[in-house]
């Protein structure tokens, strides 16, 4: 059958239609994004402002247009922390399925953090033993870790790469200052997760989920996702602390010559970057393992393991059974 996951995200909107069924390996369709940062329609009260809703609104019937023309049996729609923090967040809930009919349900970004993990999981498999999964996204950090499929722990913490770079490198380049205060606030923030996961103990493998990961082993020069998704690609803290300094001399315009930055992200990578860094020193690792599959792929294998025992079209099991549009029609 064919899946369709809307995924609203601080960075990216996006449709991904894949197609599976219980057992099997989901193999991407098609595909329907749109770069759309909603931080940066947040206004000095913290709402997201009419225009940002219109863009995101504009968006989402493109991507039920593209889903129904591929024929999606199933599509699940869900925001995370750019809604979910935004001050006015239930409200453009509210207008979005008044004005598409999609009924977007918003992630906690403790389930973030365990449907991406879930995903890591099942990409590696029982044999990787005890798993930290790090992923940053536009307007989170999540930290995951345990032996079985879902996180023996779970946090996410307001550190995402968009965000932080709104809040704290107004400068195109950042001052030395600037990127000072950043690692002190990053390096604050972290104290308290991190020690609550490293009394789980040492995991057996670190693994960095995001297009944030993907862009830092990109540059400092891991293989290009031309390559696929079974090439192994690392990104190593020493590597990562000499191109942190790079970013930090560099302007917008320059880091976009960068292999593996785009546009949408030649801003934020250095608040990536700084995230990434802080995060490896205080876990005391010196390389993160970057799994192709995220918090999207997660969504979707949690779906197909419920079709197994309830049927198609059923409200997924890990998102609270507020709204939704197709299985009531169904």
């Amino acid at each position: 059958m064919r899946l369709g996951v809307l995924d609203i995200g601080s960075n990216t909107v996006h449709l991904l239609l894949v197609d599976a069924h219980p057992g099997a390996r989901p193999v991407p369709f098609a595909s329907h994004k749109r770069s759309l940062s909603l931080v940066q329609y947040l206004d000095p009260e913290g709402n997201i402002s009419d225009a940002g809703q219109h863009e995101l609104i504009e968006f989402m019937l493109e991507a039920w247009e593209f889903a129904a023309k591929h024929k999606a049996k199933d599509l699940l729609a869900f925001c995370t922390s750019a809604i979910r923090e935004a001050t006015n967040g239930a409200e453009v809930l509210a207008r979005v399925q008044r004005e598409t009919t999609i009924a977007l349900e918003e992630l906690t970004g403790e389930e973030e953090a365990e449907m991406t993990f879930f995903a890591v999981r099942r990409w590696y498999g029982w044999g990787a033993g005890t798993i930290l999964n790090l992923d940053i996204g536009g307007g989170s950090f999540e930290i995951a870790m345990g032996q079985n499929e879902l996180p023996a722990i779970a946090n996410s913490v307001a550190l995402g790469a968009g965000r932080l770079t709104l809040d704290w490198l107004p400068e195109d380049p950042p001052s030395a200052k600037s990127v000072k205060d950043l690692r002190k606030h990053i390096r604050a923030t972290l104290k308290e997760p991190v020690a609550q996961t490293l009394k789980l103990g040492t995991p057996n493998l670190v693994t960095g989920s995001s297009k944030t990961f993907r862009a830092l082993a990109r540059i400092t020069g891991a293989a290009p996702s031309s390559m696929g998704p079974y090439i192994r690609r690392d990104l190593l803290l020493s590597d990562l602390g000499l191109w942190t300094q790079r970013l930090a001399a560099m302007t917008a315009a320059d880091r976009l010559h960068l292999p593996g930055v785009s546009t949408a992200r030649a801003h934020q990578v250095l608040a990536g970057a700084l995230v990434a860094e802080a995060a490896l020193q205080l876990f005391n690792v010196q390389s993160v393992q970057i799994c192709p599959w995220a918090l999207r792929e997660g969504l979707i294998l949690r779906r197909l393991d419920q079709l197994v025992f309830d049927g198609p079209l059923a409200p997924p099991a890990h998102i609270p059974l507020r709204r939704n549009r197709l299985a009531e029609a169904g």
